[in-house]
């Protein structure tokens, strides 16, 4: 219960709904946060709270609401159920250490959940104790809010908030909770556990409600579930498409961070690549590389495929009949793909207009820098620049070739290298300066370095200024960076 009056609340400009409290008990548990022993800000988004109709003046004064010591007026707390496959293994789950206040309505009337990460145990925390570190939450914060400058669909980090208090991992950390925006926290998993623990009806007023929150132009369609389904699997394709541009790996692409809404979420052992290899692996757990960046198209359709599997009682009566409609609408995944992955690379490369010819242009690319061991964002940056990249005889001929395909379209070459530098960042998370970040403010407590960082990273397109130490890769290379499921 808040100790705030309603005119505090009127000053902060919350605005809470809880329309997913509203479904049925199945999917949800009334959960209040543990109090933790002091709350300082770490880094709080004055620019993300403005958007949510949040008065940044007023609650930077007030760092307990980003912990959970005090909740704002309206708040309704609770932990989400849902379940997932990790690694392709089925396991039940839940917000271990995720509490939901509520959904801010902001002043365009748009719905975001307001979640803290690391706010003590609910009643699916199992044997965790609910808690996070400073460093996972600082690092989720820089790539979620690096992702949004980059265009790509993300939850956000609102607050970054220290909690006083020792977190026990294989080695001490500072404790810390993230205030985590999301145009809500509904996943693969949660329709998962619905069919596994609920029944038909529960598993119907999930779907229902997921469309009018995400997908209210369904409304009426005679074939509703399997167009939700389907508008599901769209965004999804899109979204992996616009990873594999930038070089992003997930990491960790279980059924339970896969959100139905189409953001990224959830930014454990994620990273960037330097190099290019499709096989590229950072996550210290994934040893068989199942999660590795060439491989995310395929780990997003069978992740689809499982909520295919789960929603099955809504396709049809007739389970036959509802695999046969799953089936074949799963089969339009690949295809759904490779246009978004090709319309997104021929911007890369400042085509305008479509030739049969250009996945062989794209993938020669590609090869090349496989073979050469070329820096994928630097080599698109480069060539957005119109500078040479290399005197290798196999990448002069491809250039040549990238030439020649130039003008078959209308638009001039300054045309093109506008529409690359658009597409192609000249900044990223370069993984080193991500971790000298993080060793900075986690064992000096010197935050200028993040901050920096975080400057640079939301102007990735920025083609104006020339910032070497935050476009060169590490000196050392990836060789042997490992990122872990700390978030």
């Amino acid at each position: 219960m808040s100790i705030f009056s309603d005119s505090f609340q009127e000053t902060a400009g919350w605005n809470l709904e809880h329309s997913y409290a509203g479904l049925p008990k199945l999917f949800h548990r009334s959960t209040l946060p543990i109090p933790v022993r002091q709350a300082n800000f770490v880094i709080f988004n004055q620019p993300l709270a403005s958007e949510l109709g949040l008065k940044a003046e007023v609650l930077k004064e007030n760092p307990s609401l980003f912990v959970g010591n005090q909740l704002p007026t309206g708040a309704a707390p609770l932990a989400q159920a849902y379940a997932g496959h990790q690694y392709g293994h089925f396991t039940a789950l839940g917000d271990g250490r995720a509490i939901l206040l509520g959904e801010q309505i902001t002043p365009k009337g748009e719905r975001f959940d307001i979640q803290l990460k690391g706010a003590g145990q609910t009643p699916f925390s199992r044997s965790g104790d609910g808690r996070a570190g400073l460093g996972p939450m600082l690092r989720e914060y820089i790539i979620s809010e690096a992702m949004h400058a980059l265009r790509i669909p993300t939850t956000r980090s609102l607050a970054v908030t220290s909690t006083g208090e020792i977190v026990r991992r294989m080695e001490p950390l500072s404790g810390a909770i993230l205030a985590r925006v999301a145009a809500s926290h509904i996943r693969v998993g949660t329709f998962e556990w619905a069919a596994a623990r609920g029944s038909k009806e529960d598993l119907q007023a999930l779907a229902d409600y997921t469309i009018q929150r995400h997908y209210p132009e369904l409304a009426g369609d005679e074939q509703i579930y399997l167009r939700f389904f389907e508008s599901v699997m769209e965004r999804q394709a899109a979204l992996i498409a616009q990873w594999m541009h930038v070089g992003f790996i997930h990491g960790v692409m279980n059924t339970d961070n896969m959100a139905i809404c189409g953001e990224t979420i959830d930014y454990g052992p994620c990273a960037f690549m330097d190099v290019y290899h499709p096989e590229t692996v950072f996550s210290s757990i994934d040893r068989n590389g199942r999660y590795a960046y060439g491989n995310q198209p395929h780990i997003a359709q069978w992740n689809l495929a499982r909520l295919a599997e789960a929603l099955l009682p809504l396709l049809h009566v007739d389970e036959n009949l509802a695999i046969e409609k799953a089936n074949e609408s799963m089969h339009s995944f690949q295809g759904r793909f490779q246009k978004h992955w090709l319309a997104g690379m021929r911007s890369k490369l400042g085509l305008f207009t479509e030739e049969a010819e250009d996945s062989d242009l794209i993938q020669a690319l590609l090869d090349w820098m496989q073979q050469s061991k070329a820096d994928f964002t630097n080599t698109f940056a480069t060539l957005s620049r119109a500078q040479p990249i290399s005197e290798d005889s196999e990448y002069h001929s491809w250039h040549q070739r990238w030439i020649k395909r130039l003008t078959h379209q209308q638009q001039s070459m300054t045309d093109s290298l506008q529409l690359m530098q658009r597409h192609n960042p000249n900044y990223i998370p370069r993984n080193h300066k991500v971790e000298e970040a993080l060793s900075a403010a986690t064992e000096k407590t010197d935050l200028s370095i993040m901050h920096r960082l975080l400057e640079v990273l939301s102007k990735p397109f920025d083609y104006t200024s020339s910032l070497p130490e935050y476009s060169r890769p590490a000196e050392s290379g990836s060789c042997g960076y490992q990122t872990f499921c700390g978030t």
